[in-house]
Protein backbone atom coordinates (compact mmCIF):
# COMPACT_ATOMS: atom_id res chain seq x y z
CA UNK A 1 0.00 0.00 0.00
CA UNK A 2 1.34 3.48 -0.82
CA UNK A 3 2.47 5.29 2.32
CA UNK A 4 0.09 8.22 1.82
CA UNK A 5 -2.97 5.98 1.68
CA UNK A 6 -1.80 3.98 4.70
CA UNK A 7 -1.24 7.15 6.71
CA UNK A 8 -4.69 8.46 5.77
CA UNK A 9 -6.40 5.27 6.92
CA UNK A 10 -4.43 5.04 10.14
CA UNK A 11 -5.04 8.67 11.01
CA UNK A 12 -8.76 8.11 10.56
CA UNK A 13 -8.37 5.16 12.95
CA UNK A 14 -10.83 2.96 11.15
CA UNK A 15 -8.36 0.70 9.42
CA UNK A 16 -6.93 0.50 12.91
CA UNK A 17 -3.27 0.72 13.71
CA UNK A 18 -4.54 -0.04 17.19
CA UNK A 19 -2.49 -2.48 19.20
CA UNK A 20 -2.64 -6.17 18.42
CA UNK A 21 -4.60 -5.87 15.19
CA UNK A 22 -2.52 -3.17 13.52
CA UNK A 23 -2.78 -3.12 9.78
CA UNK A 24 -0.09 -4.72 7.77
CA UNK A 25 0.46 -3.42 4.26
CA UNK A 26 -3.00 -3.70 2.77
CA UNK A 27 -3.70 -4.28 -0.88
CA UNK A 28 -5.84 -2.24 -3.20
CA UNK A 29 -6.53 -2.84 -6.85
CA UNK A 30 -3.73 -0.49 -7.81
CA UNK A 31 -1.16 -2.74 -6.09
CA UNK A 32 -1.84 -5.82 -8.20
CA UNK A 33 -0.04 -6.99 -11.26
CA UNK A 34 -2.84 -7.60 -13.80
CA UNK A 35 -3.17 -11.26 -14.64
CA UNK A 36 -2.89 -12.01 -18.33
CA UNK A 37 -5.59 -14.20 -19.77
CA UNK A 38 -8.67 -15.67 -18.05
CA UNK A 39 -9.27 -14.94 -14.36
CA UNK A 40 -10.97 -17.32 -11.91
CA UNK A 41 -12.49 -15.90 -8.70
CA UNK A 42 -13.99 -17.59 -5.65
CA UNK A 43 -16.94 -16.04 -3.78
CA UNK A 44 -17.95 -17.07 -0.25
CA UNK A 45 -21.63 -16.33 0.37
CA UNK A 46 -24.60 -17.64 2.32
CA UNK A 47 -27.32 -16.13 0.10
CA UNK A 48 -29.61 -18.86 -1.31
CA UNK A 49 -29.60 -19.24 -5.07
CA UNK A 50 -26.45 -17.15 -5.53
CA UNK A 51 -25.03 -19.72 -7.95
CA UNK A 52 -27.91 -18.97 -10.33
CA UNK A 53 -27.24 -15.24 -10.10
CA UNK A 54 -23.53 -15.73 -10.72
CA UNK A 55 -24.35 -17.83 -13.79
CA UNK A 56 -25.70 -14.64 -15.38
CA UNK A 57 -22.28 -13.08 -14.94
CA UNK A 58 -20.34 -16.10 -16.15
CA UNK A 59 -22.44 -16.40 -19.31
CA UNK A 60 -22.59 -12.65 -19.97
CA UNK A 61 -20.23 -9.90 -18.78
CA UNK A 62 -17.85 -12.41 -17.22
CA UNK A 63 -17.46 -14.31 -20.46
CA UNK A 64 -16.66 -11.10 -22.29
CA UNK A 65 -14.22 -10.01 -19.60
CA UNK A 66 -12.76 -13.53 -19.22
CA UNK A 67 -13.59 -13.43 -15.50
CA UNK A 68 -15.24 -16.55 -14.07
CA UNK A 69 -16.72 -16.60 -10.56
CA UNK A 70 -17.30 -19.77 -8.53
CA UNK A 71 -19.69 -19.70 -5.57
CA UNK A 72 -18.74 -21.51 -2.37
CA UNK A 73 -21.76 -21.67 -0.02
CA UNK A 74 -21.01 -20.76 3.61
CA UNK A 75 -22.69 -20.32 6.97
CA UNK A 76 -23.58 -16.74 7.86
CA UNK A 77 -22.89 -14.43 10.79
CA UNK A 78 -19.95 -14.82 13.16
CA UNK A 79 -19.22 -18.31 11.82
CA UNK A 80 -18.31 -16.90 8.41
CA UNK A 81 -16.32 -14.00 9.87
CA UNK A 82 -14.23 -16.45 11.90
CA UNK A 83 -13.68 -18.65 8.84
CA UNK A 84 -12.59 -15.68 6.73
CA UNK A 85 -10.12 -14.49 9.36
CA UNK A 86 -8.71 -18.00 9.79
CA UNK A 87 -8.25 -18.35 6.03
CA UNK A 88 -6.72 -14.88 5.82
CA UNK A 89 -4.11 -15.68 8.46
CA UNK A 90 -3.00 -18.51 6.20
CA UNK A 91 -3.09 -16.23 3.16
CA UNK A 92 -5.87 -18.32 1.64
CA UNK A 93 -9.02 -16.19 1.90
CA UNK A 94 -11.30 -16.25 -1.17
CA UNK A 95 -11.38 -13.37 -3.65
CA UNK A 96 -14.84 -12.20 -2.62
CA UNK A 97 -16.91 -12.47 0.55
CA UNK A 98 -20.43 -11.61 1.61
CA UNK A 99 -20.20 -9.63 4.84
CA UNK A 100 -22.81 -8.11 7.11
CA UNK A 101 -22.28 -4.41 7.63
CA UNK A 102 -21.51 -4.78 11.32
CA UNK A 103 -18.73 -7.28 10.46
CA UNK A 104 -16.83 -4.88 8.20
CA UNK A 105 -14.79 -3.13 10.94
CA UNK A 106 -13.64 -6.52 12.26
CA UNK A 107 -12.54 -7.63 8.81
CA UNK A 108 -10.89 -4.29 8.03
CA UNK A 109 -9.05 -4.10 11.35
CA UNK A 110 -7.62 -7.54 10.62
CA UNK A 111 -6.53 -6.40 7.14
CA UNK A 112 -8.81 -8.95 5.48
CA UNK A 113 -10.65 -6.52 3.17
CA UNK A 114 -9.07 -4.44 0.42
CA UNK A 115 -9.83 -0.81 -0.36
CA UNK A 116 -11.61 -0.96 -3.73
CA UNK A 117 -12.43 2.75 -4.01
CA UNK A 118 -10.48 3.11 -7.25
CA UNK A 119 -12.56 0.37 -8.88
CA UNK A 120 -16.10 0.97 -7.56
CA UNK A 121 -16.18 4.58 -6.40
CA UNK A 122 -18.61 5.60 -9.14
CA UNK A 123 -21.18 3.19 -7.68
CA UNK A 124 -21.75 5.54 -4.73
CA UNK A 125 -24.66 7.31 -6.42
CA UNK A 126 -26.61 4.04 -6.65
CA UNK A 127 -27.14 3.90 -2.89
CA UNK A 128 -28.61 5.99 -0.10
CA UNK A 129 -25.94 7.98 1.73
CA UNK A 130 -26.50 6.20 5.04
CA UNK A 131 -26.14 2.82 3.32
CA UNK A 132 -22.96 3.67 1.39
CA UNK A 133 -21.41 5.08 4.57
CA UNK A 134 -21.52 1.64 6.15
CA UNK A 135 -19.04 0.31 3.58
CA UNK A 136 -16.60 3.23 3.89
CA UNK A 137 -16.45 3.26 7.70
CA UNK A 138 -16.38 7.04 7.53
CA UNK A 139 -13.17 7.20 5.45
CA UNK A 140 -12.43 7.84 1.78
CA UNK A 141 -11.79 4.14 1.36
CA UNK A 142 -14.43 1.68 0.12
CA UNK A 143 -14.29 -1.77 1.66
CA UNK A 144 -17.35 -3.37 0.04
CA UNK A 145 -20.32 -2.72 -2.23
CA UNK A 146 -23.74 -2.68 -0.50
CA UNK A 147 -25.91 -5.65 -1.46
CA UNK A 148 -29.05 -5.80 0.63
CA UNK A 149 -30.48 -3.70 3.44
CA UNK A 150 -33.08 -3.97 6.18
CA UNK A 151 -34.68 -0.56 6.73
CA UNK A 152 -36.94 -0.68 9.77
CA UNK A 153 -40.68 -0.10 9.67
CA UNK A 154 -43.83 -0.38 11.76
CA UNK A 155 -46.26 -3.22 11.01
CA UNK A 156 -49.74 -3.33 12.46
CA UNK A 157 -53.04 -5.21 12.20
CA UNK A 158 -55.11 -2.72 10.23
CA UNK A 159 -58.40 -4.41 11.14
CA UNK A 160 -57.72 -4.51 14.88
CA UNK A 161 -56.43 -0.94 14.99
CA UNK A 162 -59.77 0.07 13.49
CA UNK A 163 -61.71 -2.16 15.88
CA UNK A 164 -60.04 -0.64 18.97
CA UNK A 165 -60.05 2.92 17.68
CA UNK A 166 -56.25 3.16 17.45
CA UNK A 167 -54.28 5.50 15.22
CA UNK A 168 -50.95 4.62 13.62
CA UNK A 169 -48.34 6.29 15.88
CA UNK A 170 -46.17 8.93 14.21
CA UNK A 171 -43.96 9.40 17.28
CA UNK A 172 -42.66 7.09 19.98
CA UNK A 173 -44.69 9.04 22.54
CA UNK A 174 -47.81 8.21 20.52
CA UNK A 175 -46.61 4.61 20.31
CA UNK A 176 -46.51 4.39 24.10
CA UNK A 177 -49.99 5.95 24.39
CA UNK A 178 -51.29 3.50 21.77
CA UNK A 179 -49.93 0.58 23.81
CA UNK A 180 -51.63 1.89 26.97
CA UNK A 181 -54.90 2.57 25.17
CA UNK A 182 -55.01 -0.96 23.81
CA UNK A 183 -54.35 -2.41 27.29
CA UNK A 184 -57.29 -0.48 28.69
CA UNK A 185 -59.63 -1.62 25.94
CA UNK A 186 -58.36 -5.21 25.68
CA UNK A 187 -56.28 -6.25 28.73
CA UNK A 188 -55.55 -9.65 27.18
CA UNK A 189 -53.80 -8.09 24.17
CA UNK A 190 -50.44 -6.39 23.66
CA UNK A 191 -49.41 -3.86 21.08
CA UNK A 192 -46.08 -5.67 20.72
CA UNK A 193 -43.23 -7.21 22.70
CA UNK A 194 -39.74 -6.18 23.68
CA UNK A 195 -37.59 -9.08 22.56
CA UNK A 196 -34.30 -9.32 24.42
CA UNK A 197 -32.97 -12.00 22.08
CA UNK A 198 -32.75 -9.56 19.16
CA UNK A 199 -29.68 -7.37 19.58
CA UNK A 200 -29.93 -6.28 15.93
CA UNK A 201 -33.41 -4.85 16.54
CA UNK A 202 -32.22 -2.84 19.52
CA UNK A 203 -29.14 -1.64 17.61
CA UNK A 204 -31.40 -0.43 14.79
CA UNK A 205 -33.64 1.45 17.21
CA UNK A 206 -30.59 3.09 18.76
CA UNK A 207 -29.28 3.95 15.29
CA UNK A 208 -32.55 5.71 14.48
CA UNK A 209 -32.23 7.73 17.69
CA UNK A 210 -28.79 8.95 16.63
CA UNK A 211 -26.59 6.54 18.57
CA UNK A 212 -22.91 6.16 17.67
CA UNK A 213 -21.78 3.00 19.44
CA UNK A 214 -18.24 2.93 18.05
CA UNK A 215 -16.35 6.03 16.94
CA UNK A 216 -12.68 6.94 16.81
CA UNK A 217 -10.59 9.49 18.66
CA UNK A 218 -7.15 9.89 17.15
CA UNK A 219 -5.76 6.37 16.94
CA UNK A 220 -8.14 4.94 19.52
CA UNK A 221 -11.63 3.49 19.56
CA UNK A 222 -14.30 5.24 21.60
CA UNK A 223 -17.27 3.17 22.77
CA UNK A 224 -20.59 4.96 23.30
CA UNK A 225 -23.06 2.12 23.72
CA UNK A 226 -24.53 3.85 26.77
CA UNK A 227 -24.67 7.26 25.07
CA UNK A 228 -27.62 9.59 25.55
CA UNK A 229 -29.42 8.42 22.41
CA UNK A 230 -29.26 4.74 23.38
CA UNK A 231 -30.20 5.48 26.99
CA UNK A 232 -33.31 7.20 25.68
CA UNK A 233 -34.25 4.06 23.76
CA UNK A 234 -33.49 1.78 26.73
CA UNK A 235 -35.48 3.91 29.17
CA UNK A 236 -38.41 4.07 26.77
CA UNK A 237 -38.71 0.31 26.28
CA UNK A 238 -37.77 -0.49 29.87
CA UNK A 239 -40.55 1.78 31.08
CA UNK A 240 -43.15 0.12 28.83
CA UNK A 241 -42.10 -3.35 29.96
CA UNK A 242 -42.09 -2.38 33.65
CA UNK A 243 -45.61 -0.94 33.53
CA UNK A 244 -46.87 -3.89 31.48
CA UNK A 245 -47.86 -1.78 28.48
CA UNK A 246 -46.05 -4.21 26.17
CA UNK A 247 -45.08 -7.86 26.50
CA UNK A 248 -41.57 -8.93 27.51
CA UNK A 249 -41.38 -12.28 25.69
CA UNK A 250 -38.81 -13.12 22.97
CA UNK A 251 -39.72 -13.29 19.31
CA UNK A 252 -39.45 -16.23 16.91
CA UNK A 253 -40.91 -18.74 19.35
CA UNK A 254 -44.09 -20.84 18.95
CA UNK A 255 -45.74 -18.61 21.57
CA UNK A 256 -44.83 -15.46 19.65
CA UNK A 257 -46.09 -16.93 16.38
CA UNK A 258 -49.37 -17.82 18.05
CA UNK A 259 -49.71 -14.32 19.53
CA UNK A 260 -49.38 -12.79 16.06
CA UNK A 261 -51.62 -15.33 14.38
CA UNK A 262 -54.43 -15.00 16.92
CA UNK A 263 -54.29 -11.23 17.33
CA UNK A 264 -52.95 -11.30 20.87
CA UNK A 265 -50.17 -9.04 19.60
CA UNK A 266 -51.32 -6.56 17.00
CA UNK A 267 -48.14 -4.76 15.91
CA UNK A 268 -44.49 -5.45 15.22
CA UNK A 269 -41.47 -3.16 14.95
CA UNK A 270 -39.50 -4.90 12.22
CA UNK A 271 -37.77 -4.40 8.86
CA UNK A 272 -38.57 -4.65 5.16
CA UNK A 273 -38.16 -8.43 5.23
CA UNK A 274 -41.07 -8.85 7.70
CA UNK A 275 -43.62 -10.13 5.13
CA UNK A 276 -41.66 -13.36 4.75
CA UNK A 277 -41.63 -13.92 8.51
CA UNK A 278 -45.32 -13.10 8.89
CA UNK A 279 -46.22 -15.51 6.11
CA UNK A 280 -44.88 -18.33 8.26
CA UNK A 281 -45.62 -16.99 11.74
CA UNK A 282 -49.16 -15.67 11.17
CA UNK A 283 -50.60 -17.35 8.06
CA UNK A 284 -54.21 -16.81 9.14
CA UNK A 285 -53.83 -13.02 9.16
CA UNK A 286 -52.70 -12.58 5.56
CA UNK A 287 -54.09 -9.36 4.07
CA UNK A 288 -54.89 -7.90 7.51
CA UNK A 289 -51.58 -6.15 8.14
CA UNK A 290 -50.29 -2.80 6.92
CA UNK A 291 -46.88 -1.14 6.99
CA UNK A 292 -45.99 2.42 8.00
CA UNK A 293 -42.79 4.36 8.76
CA UNK A 294 -41.17 3.81 12.13
CA UNK A 295 -42.41 6.22 14.82
CA UNK A 296 -40.06 9.21 15.26
CA UNK A 297 -38.56 10.70 18.39
CA UNK A 298 -39.59 14.19 17.35
CA UNK A 299 -42.66 15.11 15.35
CA UNK A 300 -41.89 15.91 11.75
CA UNK A 301 -38.61 14.02 11.61
CA UNK A 302 -37.96 11.25 9.09
CA UNK A 303 -35.35 8.68 10.02
CA UNK A 304 -35.09 4.92 10.31
CA UNK A 305 -32.60 2.33 11.52
CA UNK A 306 -31.31 -0.84 9.91
CA UNK A 307 -31.95 -4.41 10.99
CA UNK A 308 -29.92 -6.71 8.79
CA UNK A 309 -28.19 -6.29 5.47
CA UNK A 310 -24.92 -7.29 3.86
CA UNK A 311 -22.30 -6.29 1.32
CA UNK A 312 -19.80 -7.80 -1.10
CA UNK A 313 -16.13 -7.26 -0.26
CA UNK A 314 -12.84 -8.09 -1.95
CA UNK A 315 -10.16 -9.65 0.25
CA UNK A 316 -6.58 -8.53 0.53
CA UNK A 317 -5.52 -12.08 -0.36
CA UNK A 318 -7.07 -11.87 -3.82
CA UNK A 319 -4.55 -11.81 -6.66
CA UNK A 320 -7.15 -10.21 -8.92
CA UNK A 321 -8.69 -7.41 -6.86
CA UNK A 322 -9.67 -5.24 -9.81
CA UNK A 323 -11.52 -8.13 -11.49
CA UNK A 324 -13.17 -9.05 -8.18
CA UNK A 325 -14.28 -5.45 -7.61
CA UNK A 326 -15.72 -5.33 -11.12
CA UNK A 327 -17.87 -8.37 -10.32
CA UNK A 328 -18.92 -6.96 -6.91
CA UNK A 329 -20.10 -3.74 -8.57
CA UNK A 330 -22.00 -5.64 -11.28
CA UNK A 331 -23.67 -7.95 -8.76
CA UNK A 332 -25.09 -5.08 -6.75
CA UNK A 333 -25.87 -2.44 -9.38
CA UNK A 334 -26.79 -4.27 -12.61
CA UNK A 335 -30.55 -4.46 -13.19
CA UNK A 336 -30.55 -8.11 -14.32
CA UNK A 337 -28.34 -9.14 -11.42
CA UNK A 338 -30.53 -7.35 -8.89
CA UNK A 339 -33.72 -8.87 -10.30
CA UNK A 340 -32.12 -12.30 -10.03
CA UNK A 341 -30.98 -11.59 -6.46
CA UNK A 342 -34.54 -10.64 -5.52
CA UNK A 343 -35.96 -13.75 -7.17
CA UNK A 344 -33.37 -16.33 -6.17
CA UNK A 345 -32.07 -14.97 -2.87
CA UNK A 346 -35.11 -13.06 -1.60
CA UNK A 347 -33.13 -9.93 -0.79
CA UNK A 348 -34.27 -6.33 -0.58
CA UNK A 349 -31.65 -4.52 -2.66
CA UNK A 350 -29.47 -1.72 -1.37
CA UNK A 351 -29.49 -0.15 -4.84
CA UNK A 352 -32.13 2.59 -4.84
CA UNK A 353 -33.04 2.08 -8.50
CA UNK A 354 -33.80 -1.60 -7.92
CA UNK A 355 -36.19 -0.90 -5.05
CA UNK A 356 -38.95 0.17 -7.44
CA UNK A 357 -38.32 -2.18 -10.36
CA UNK A 358 -38.51 -5.83 -11.26
CA UNK A 359 -39.73 -7.89 -8.32
CA UNK A 360 -40.66 -4.72 -6.42
CA UNK A 361 -43.26 -3.29 -8.76
CA UNK A 362 -46.04 -5.16 -6.94
CA UNK A 363 -46.47 -5.75 -3.19
CA UNK A 364 -45.58 -8.95 -1.33
CA UNK A 365 -48.42 -11.44 -1.64
CA UNK A 366 -49.00 -11.27 2.12
CA UNK A 367 -49.53 -7.49 1.76
CA UNK A 368 -51.69 -7.56 -1.37
CA UNK A 369 -54.02 -5.16 0.47
CA UNK A 370 -51.27 -2.50 0.38
CA UNK A 371 -50.41 -1.93 -3.31
CA UNK A 372 -47.89 0.81 -2.51
CA UNK A 373 -45.90 -1.38 -0.08
CA UNK A 374 -42.59 -1.17 -1.94
CA UNK A 375 -43.10 2.45 -2.91
CA UNK A 376 -43.37 3.28 0.79
CA UNK A 377 -40.45 0.98 1.59
CA UNK A 378 -38.20 2.75 -0.92
CA UNK A 379 -39.06 6.12 0.59
CA UNK A 380 -38.29 4.84 4.08
CA UNK A 381 -35.02 3.25 2.97
CA UNK A 382 -33.74 6.64 1.80
CA UNK A 383 -34.02 7.92 5.38
CA UNK A 384 -31.65 5.30 6.81
CA UNK A 385 -29.57 6.91 9.54
CA UNK A 386 -25.76 6.52 9.57
CA UNK A 387 -24.42 3.66 11.65
CA UNK A 388 -21.21 3.30 13.64
CA UNK A 389 -19.92 -0.26 13.98
CA UNK A 390 -16.74 -1.43 15.70
CA UNK A 391 -14.43 -4.44 15.73
CA UNK A 392 -16.21 -6.39 18.49
CA UNK A 393 -19.92 -6.17 17.71
CA UNK A 394 -20.24 -9.85 18.61
CA UNK A 395 -19.28 -9.13 22.22
CA UNK A 396 -21.76 -6.26 22.52
CA UNK A 397 -24.54 -8.40 21.03
CA UNK A 398 -23.84 -11.35 23.33
CA UNK A 399 -23.88 -9.10 26.39
CA UNK A 400 -27.13 -7.53 25.19
CA UNK A 401 -28.85 -10.90 25.14
CA UNK A 402 -27.62 -11.74 28.63
CA UNK A 403 -28.10 -8.38 30.34
CA UNK A 404 -31.28 -7.27 28.60
CA UNK A 405 -32.67 -10.80 28.76
CA UNK A 406 -32.49 -10.69 32.55
CA UNK A 407 -33.79 -7.11 32.71
CA UNK A 408 -36.77 -7.87 30.47
CA UNK A 409 -37.64 -11.02 32.39
CA UNK A 410 -37.40 -9.28 35.77
CA UNK A 411 -38.80 -5.95 34.52
CA UNK A 412 -35.74 -4.26 36.00
CA UNK A 413 -33.60 -1.28 34.93
CA UNK A 414 -32.73 -1.38 31.23
CA UNK A 415 -30.12 1.39 31.61
CA UNK A 416 -28.15 -0.78 34.03
CA UNK A 417 -28.14 -3.51 31.37
CA UNK A 418 -26.89 -0.92 28.88
CA UNK A 419 -24.02 0.01 31.21
CA UNK A 420 -23.09 -3.68 31.36
CA UNK A 421 -22.93 -3.76 27.55
CA UNK A 422 -20.66 -0.72 27.60
CA UNK A 423 -18.33 -2.18 30.23
CA UNK A 424 -18.03 -5.59 28.58
CA UNK A 425 -17.38 -4.10 25.14
CA UNK A 426 -14.65 -1.76 26.41
CA UNK A 427 -13.03 -4.53 28.42
CA UNK A 428 -12.94 -6.81 25.38
CA UNK A 429 -11.36 -4.13 23.17
CA UNK A 430 -8.62 -3.61 25.75
CA UNK A 431 -8.12 -7.38 26.08
CA UNK A 432 -7.64 -7.62 22.32
CA UNK A 433 -4.99 -4.90 22.44
CA UNK A 434 -6.96 -2.02 20.92
CA UNK A 435 -6.40 1.49 22.16
CA UNK A 436 -9.56 2.78 23.85
CA UNK A 437 -10.38 6.42 24.52
CA UNK A 438 -12.11 6.81 27.86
Amino acid sequence: MPYTKRRRLVSSAVAVALGATALAACGSSSDDEPQAGPVSLTYWTWAPGMDKVVDLWNKGPGKKEQITVTVKKQASGDTLVTKILTAHKAGKAPDLVQAEYQALPTLVSNDALADIADSVGDAKGKFAEGVWQQTTLGTDAVYAVPQDIGPMMFYYREDLFKEYGLSVPATWEEFAETARKLKKKAPDKDLTTFSANDSGLFAGLAQQAGAQWWTTSGDKWKVGINDAATKKVAEFWGGLVKEGAVDNQPMYTPAWNKALNTGKQIAWVSAVWAPGTLTTAAPDTKGKWAMAPLPQWNEGESSTGSWGGSSTGVTTDSKNKEAAAKFAAWLNTDADALNALAKESGIYPASTSAQLSGAFTSPPEYFSNQPDFYEKAAGIAKTTAPSAWGPNVNVAYTTFKDAFGAAAKNKSDFTAALDTMQQDTVADLKKQGFGVAE
